[in-house]
């Protein structure tokens, strides 16, 4: 259990990298984001499983396939269009911390599976996250993240883009528990594959699925990732993304397939809070500032939900 708290903290410091990507790329859309993150993952990937690619081959099955496309386009592909939206809508805070959600969803979700701790024992250290959203929510909306912004010099998001980036980041959160109660129950009834084989296996089907959308974006859409225009630098983009693609996606998800098979549903749900912290953290060096107090209150919040339901998971013998 302890192996598997540390490799769900160690999973967020990695994954909170995704929330700073599209503000190191603003003249990036998300749809090339997402596609150009997904290349490069598929490509790292493939490189980093040659020595296992015979032993791996020798175990896939026509199963394994279908679980793979289908964790690739939900848990990545749709996931980071939304979440890259949310975040150029709505901004880095608050879409992190609507992504902060995942504890309580996955929970919910996972309340019947094996080891599981009562939903009745959970309820308070996820009324207790659930209050650290409210409070991020009431910063976006009652005029904190305004009032920064002029601080700054910078224009007030209007209405309708708040609104827009909060409903893709509630997208990406439907995305992303779907994907990680799927992965979660998959790896526990597969035993045969390692996490570090199924990160590999994720991570090709995740650059297949890529190849093919981006040709069909390409042929019917004409965006492909390559196009020219005014300040967008495709070394750098793709600098961004390789470097997302080996930290988040390849180290990230193979820390966090070994933490899923270690832990519960209703305790790995609780590890995913640290994405949102790392990512508040990256956030706030980036825009080279310090949280507001409402901001505080919902890490504080988190933290305390979080570690309140690890303890009661640590004290469940069935857990």
């Amino acid at each position: 259990m302890g192996i598997g708290v540390l490799c769900g903290l160690l999973a967020g410091a990695f994954w909170g990298m995704v929330f700073i990507a599209p503000k190191l790329l603003p003249a990036f859309s998300p749809w090339e984001l997402a596609i150009g993150r997904y290349l490069a993952y598929g490509l790292v990937a493939a490189i980093a499983s040659l020595p296992l690619l015979r032993r791996i081959a020798r175990k896939l099955t026509r199963t394994d396939c279908v679980a793979l496309l289908r964790q690739a386009f939900t848990g990545n592909l749709l996931y980071y269009v939304l979440l890259a939206f949310g975040v150029q809508l709505a901004g880095v805070g608050p879409t992190s911390l609507i992504i902060g959600i995942l504890p309580i969803s996955v929970t919910v979700m996972g309340r019947r599976d094996h080891g599981a701790v009562p939903m009745a024992r959970l309820i308070w250290p996820l009324l207790v996250v659930a209050a650290g959203i409210a409070c991020i929510n009431i910063d976006l909306f009652g005029g904190g993240a305004s009032a920064h912004a002029a601080a700054a010099g910078a224009a007030a998001r209007p209405v309708w883009e708040k609104v827009a980036g909060v409903l893709c980041a509630a997208g990406a959160l439907v995305c992303w528990t779907l994907y990680a109660v799927d992965n979660a129950r998959y790896l526990q009834r597969n035993p045969q594959y390692s996490g570090n084989e199924w990160s590999a296996l994720y991570g090709m089907s995740t650059g297949a699925v890529s190849v093919v959308l981006a040709l069909a974006g390409w042929l019917f859409a004409g965006s492909a990732p390559g196009g020219s225009g005014s300040g967008r630098d495709w070394h750098w983009f793709w600098m961004v993304n390789a470097a997302v693609a080996l930290g988040a996606s390849l180290i990230g998800n193979n820390l966090w397939n070994i933490s899923s098979r270690r832990l519960p549903l209703t305790l790995s749900g609780q590890m995913i809070v640290f994405e949102t912290l790392f990512a508040l953290a990256y956030g706030f060096v980036f825009d080279h500032r310090w949280p507001r107090p409402l901001e505080l209150a919902a890490i504080l919040l988190l933290i305390i939900g979080v570690a309140w339901s690890v303890r009661l998971h640590a004290d469940d013998k069935s857990a």
